[in-house]
């Protein structure tokens, strides 16, 4: 049985209410929230809203930079039996707004640098100003118990990125994340931990965590958004245990020697990333950075929920470039491109986080098999020991002169050069292979690689197919909206340099 009624509701009332719950380090200079004040916030939302004549299912939008309000708006709106819709903000302004038209959000919560992208005609509720619209004028502070979810009521609707398409709703159960959140607690008290989050919470990996640390009684640091050097500050200056982030912003974290070198990061136990790939070359840098931390290769998705693989049952070491072994409350399996199981194959899973389906969208034919497994696109590896290795996205793939390429595994083999930090491998047109693949490298720190050099190390390490025929350095890679590589951005980029030759 559950502890817990409602996903808005994960406070712990039997522990120190007084015990600092989040520090914010937004805009207003450092503020701190404890678990009296956040859950005062997240009631006076919900009565607000229902004072005002909101009605159980309707959609109630979120939109902005991490701030205390964004996780206790959140909350309070989940409280009251509407669903919650946090939006992504670095979209653009006519994809924001579809995506609250395409909810049917009825209010918009947001901060007041996006309160001008807010959809006309909507009404609003803005953190941290004054007036009419304010969220502390809004709110109506007194007792609210959280309705009782029902069996596969909707909680949230988490719109994906939309990089090959229209962005799509992901609607998830109270129960499905309640789920999550009790699961990844076993066995573990989590509650001297704090967690530094400057990940958006407009997606997955932010937004698990906060309420992971909430349901724990644990300590949130909440960055608005993420900037290398203030992230390294914000573990010292808090001696912050656990950091989760995706791969890039670990990489950019790791490219200020000088800083990292002066700053004392010996409170990090844990480091989780997750939401792409990671590289040899990363996870080794980091070791050198974080000795004492215990890193961890996650790997989730929005339609299925971060809860995947864990360690092996037989206390096998988990390998460095694997992402675990299948946790046991999850069905996992590999499928072959003749749907057959197979020792490399695209994954399917079925667990109990499974998403609902997707909102508003009868064009798509939902991903899920007729047993119930949802289909998640991402190819993986099964070693003889049931270790997992993620090898990349179906598509991702492409083909050149009949052989499949997975751009993760030649970036992984090119990682492997002592003189390359990170690598991003794009297909190029071809008029004899069909498409061909070609790289953008940054250099490690102090390191002029040279570009021959490089392909004759990919031709030593690789099939010949997958060697790179063309090679950039880049200072940077460009980032998504969510702090992944954008390949989009790279392949319109290559094709560019191909067309000017």
């Amino acid at each position: 049985m559950s502890a817990f009624i409602n996903l808005g509701d994960l406070v712990r009332r039997d522990r120190d209410q007084g015990k600092l719950a989040i520090i914010d380090l937004g805009g207003e200079g450092e503020r701190r929230f404890t678990y009296a004040e956040i859950d005062g916030m997240a009631r006076g939302v919900a009565r607000a809203m229902s004072a005002r004549g909101f009605g159980r299912g309707d959609r109630i939008a979120i939109l902005s930079a991490n701030r205390a309000e964004f996780i206790a708006a959140y909350y309070g709106i989940m409280r009251a039996g509407l669903v919650a819709v946090p939006v992504n903000y670095r979209f653009p302004g006519a994809t924001i707004e579809f995506i609250i038209r395409d909810a049917g959000a009825r209010l918009v919560f947001c901060d007041a640098p996006r309160r001008k992208q807010c959809p006309t005609g909507l009404p609003a509720v803005c953190f941290g100003v004054n007036g009419a619209e304010g969220f502390t004028k809004f709110l109506d502070p007194g007792a609210f118990d959280a309705l009782l979810a029902r069996p596969d009521e909707p909680a949230m609707f988490l719109y994906t990125s939309g990089s090959t398409g229209i962005p799509k709703g992901v609607v998830l159960s109270h129960q499905s994340h309640i789920w999550v959140v009790e699961t990844r607690q076993e066995g573990q008290d989590l509650s001297p931990h704090r967690f530094l989050i400057a990940a958006p919470l407009f997606h997955m990996n932010a937004l698990a965590l906060a309420k992971l640390a909430c349901a724990a009684h644990a300590t949130i640091v909440l960055q608005p958004q993420f900037s290398a050097p203030a992230y390294i500050a914000a573990i010292a200056q808090h001696r912050c245990t656990w950091l989760t982030a995706v791969p890039p912003m670990i990489a950019m974290m790791l490219r200020k020697q000088e800083l990292l070198i002066r700053t004392d990061l010996s409170s990090v136990a844990f480091v989780r990333m997750g939401s792409a790939p990671v590289s040899q070359s990363l996870m080794a840098a980091l070791y050198r950075a974080l000795p004492a931390a215990k890193l961890t290769n996650a790997y989730g998705t929005t339609e299925a929920g971060p809860v995947v693989f864990g360690p092996h049952p037989g206390g096998l070491p988990q390998p460095e470039m694997s992402v675990g072994y299948p946790h046991p409350k999850v069905q996992l399996r590999l499928i072959d491109e003749n749907r057959r199981l197979a020792d490399q194959g695209a994954l399917e899973m079925k667990c109990p986080a499974l998403m609902l389906g997707y909102h508003n969208r009868p064009d798509l034919p939902p991903p899920i098999t007729a047993d119930g497994f949802y289909k998640t696109g991402d190819v993986f590896r099964r070693d003889a020991d049931g270790f997992h290795y993620f090898v990349g996205r179906t598509d991702d793939m492409f083909v050149s002169g009949g052989e499949n390429i997975y751009p993760g595994d030649v970036e992984r083999m090119l990682e492997r050069h002592p003189a390359v930090a990170q690598a991003c491998v794009v297909p190029v047109d071809d008029e004899i292979k069909g498409q061909k693949p070609v790289a953008f490298i940054i250099a490690k720190a102090g390191q002029q690689p040279d570009a021959d050099d490089i392909k004759r190390f990919a031709l030593a390490n690789a099939p010949a197919y997958q060697h790179p025929r063309f090679i950039w350095f880049k200072e940077r890679l460009p980032l998504s909206t969510t702090n992944k590589i954008d390949r989009s951005v790279l392949r319109r980029e290559a094709a560019k340099r191909i067309a000017a030759l």
